[in-house]
């Protein structure tokens, strides 16, 4: 099995390839990141402005109350009517800025969210849209942690900078009020700020660090469990559970130091902080008092001067945002190798009308980390006829699967449908044409009917019950509580109904190049009969690659090629190259007496290979 990098590396690029500078010329640039503030700004700019104007308003009736306030209460002291004008407007004043920050709150609330979808969607559009083997590098947990948990942290930027002008313009407002008042007053303010903008700079560095740490631990505990999940069934059989228990809650303990590190930055600036605004509202009370006691300024511009020091120097909002941009921006981090996936490249063919299907592969050629896993394959699949490939673990089944459908690109070398060059064609047509079935499908869709018709294109409710026929699925469908409409949550399935319902699927989008990559090992004898019988029904119009590992697949199959050490050994049907034992070896089966050697028209069904569940891993 291909060992996971840690959960924090970042994406590697793929070998450069001959093509990668006729891609770049042909209009595929690499697209870019779509994780930042200003990039996401540019989905929702209506709702960020209607955001700004609250939280801008909310600040400048916030700025304007003290100024009210202490005009009313000068009036109050000289005596004389009350001044009910100057009490309406504070009214006014308060009311308007809980207007501003209830409105801002809303609006903040509902446009987070709207771009967390807008991110995710354009996240997973890039992973689906690449080339797979890009995404080899980042575990499935970390990057179901990247979708999820830290989109929703990126994503926040926008409403977070949006917001945070408020907490900005509140002491650049305080202090300008206070010059205004008296300058004595406002100079007592600034010998302090320079103490305050080290500390908001040590906080936000701080926090920055601590964030990215903890998502980096996160995500490697998301992806450990994931690994579980999926290994439920052989944890369970091997009696592990307790050591893999241990093994996913290790780096809980690093993630809850990283998290104790975050509230320890908290908490010392908070400490700091509640030592040193007391000391400078203190000292602008006292500068305030005397110049009060000199007759320089009222009682009204003394409680207006005390206000707006309060507001200057209240930097918890301040905090929380910077606190928020920082953790968007180690998310955003994380997103970009993601967002930065280039799509798959083409050169807008199609496929040719009415061909057979025939599948070409010229000299080609896939390797990883400097190690080679096909090289100089070449193989003819004439249309409508079917080929299995054969081959011991690790010698590259799995790699000419994925390269004879174009779920990945060679490094070297062409692979040709009906003449036309896969990597030209356009991959929503391409995938018209080319159906898959895997061993473990992925079961897309709510009920089991919408699973199997999910594809390239939806299948009509007869296509999936015909399907479903076909992949001997129907039986078991039959039996569950709402048929069809199953929910999958509610459909208990086993390893080979998954498999039964992953060939439905293929069957239901009928192309004219099938591949099957193992998908026939957890099925019993009975059914993989039928099913082969099934897939013998499309000669002619339908071209069939069949990973196989059972005897009874290849000896079906029209010709078989024999892969060792990611090359092709032989190919030929399967009666002729049953003369060699090393053929016979790979099946696992005692060496047969002449009577019971297969001919070319029936093959010993009866004799299986053992599959190895951990060939489609070693060959990946």
């Amino acid at each position: 099995m291909r060992p996971n990098p840690p959960a924090g590396a970042a994406l590697a690029p793929v070998p450069d390839r001959r093509r990668t500078a006729s891609r770049e010329r042909a209009g595929h640039p690499p697209p870019p990141s779509g994780a930042r503030p200003l990039e996401l700004a540019r989905l929702r700019p209506a709702a960020l402005v209607c955001l700004l104007l609250c939280s801008t308003g909310g600040a400048l009736a916030a700025l304007a109350l003290p100024a009210a306030l202490g005009h009313t209460v000068d009036r109050l002291i000289v005596g004389g009517p009350v001044p009910w004008s100057g009490l309406l407007l504070c009214a006014a004043l308060t009311l308007a800025e809980t207007a501003c920050d209830a409105g801002a709150a809303v609006v903040g609330t509902s446009t987070t969210a709207r771009l967390t979808a807008a991110l995710r969607t354009r996240t997973v559009a890039r992973v689906l849209a690449a080339e797979p083997r890009r995404t080899h590098d980042v575990p499935t947990g970390d990057l179901t942690a990247r979708i999820t948990t830290q989109a929703a942290d990126a994503a926040a930027a926008p409403t977070t900078t949006a917001g945070s002008v408020a907490g900005a313009l509140l002491p650049v407002g305080a202090v300008v009020g206070l010059l205004l008042i008296d300058p004595w007053t406002a100079a007592a303010l600034l010998l302090g700020a320079p103490l305050l903008i080290a500390l908001l700079r040590t906080f936000t560095r701080r926090t920055a660090d601590a964030n990215a740490d903890y998502q980096r631990a996160q995500a490697l505990i998301a992806d450990r469990l994931t690994e579980a999940l999926d290994g439920a069934e052989t944890i369970r059989a091997a009696r592990t559970g307790a050591r893999e228990y241990r093994r996913v809650l290790e780096p809980l303990g690093a993630l809850a130091d990283h998290g104790r590190r975050t509230w320890a930055v908290y908490g010392k600036a908070s400490g700091q902080s509640a030592l040193l605004l007391p000391l400078l509202m203190l000292l602008v009370l006292t500068v305030g008092g005397l110049r009060l006691d000199a007759g320089a300024i009222g009682v009204g511009d003394l409680v207006a001067a005390a206000r707006y020091a309060g507001l200057a120097v209240g930097i918890g909002s301040l905090t929380g945002a910077l606190s928020s941009l920082a953790r968007s921006r180690a998310a955003a981090d994380r997103l970009d190798p993601l967002l930065a996936l280039p799509p798959v490249p083409h050169r807008s063919l199609g496929p040719v009308d009415g061909a057979p299907g025939r599948l070409e592969l010229r000299d080609v050629g896939v390797g990883r980390e400097g190690r080679p896993l096909l090289s100089g394959v070449g193989l003819v699949v004439p249309g409508g006829s079917s080929l299995a490939v054969v081959g011991r673990s690790g010698s590259g089944k799995s790699v000419l699967a994925a390269v004879a459908g174009r779920l990945m690109d060679p490094d070297t070398g062409t692979v040709l449908l009906d003449g036309v060059p896969m990597d030209g064609m356009e991959p929503g047509r391409l995938r018209h044409e080319v159906t898959y079935a895997f061993a473990r499908p992925a079961l897309p869709g709510r009920t089991v009917g919408e699973t199997i018709a999910f594809g390239a294109r939806t299948a009509s409710n007869e296509e999936v019950r015909s399907a479903a026929r076909e992949a001997r699925a129907d039986a078991f469908v039959a039996l569950l509580p709402q048929g069809y409409a199953t929910p999958l949550t509610d459909a208990p399935l086993s390893g080979g109904e998954r498999q039964r319902l992953g060939l439905a699927r293929a069957f239901a989008h009928p192309g004219r190049l099938m591949i099957l990559d193992d998908a026939l090992s957890s099925l019993d004898t009975v059914t993989e009969h039928h099913v082969q019988r099934a897939l013998a029904g499309r000669a002619g119009s339908s071209t069939r690659v069949i990973v196989a590992h059972r005897l009874s697949s290849a000896a079906r199959a029209d010709r078989v090629a024999w892969l060792e050490d990611g090359r092709v050994r032989a190919t030929g049907p399967h009666h002729v190259l049953w003369a060699d034992p090393d053929y016979r070896a790979l099946f696992r089966t005692d060496p047969p007496d002449a009577s019971a050697l297969p001919g070319p028209d029936e093959p010993p069904s009866s004799t299986t290979a053992r599959p190895d569940p951990a060939d489609k891993a070693a060959n990946r």
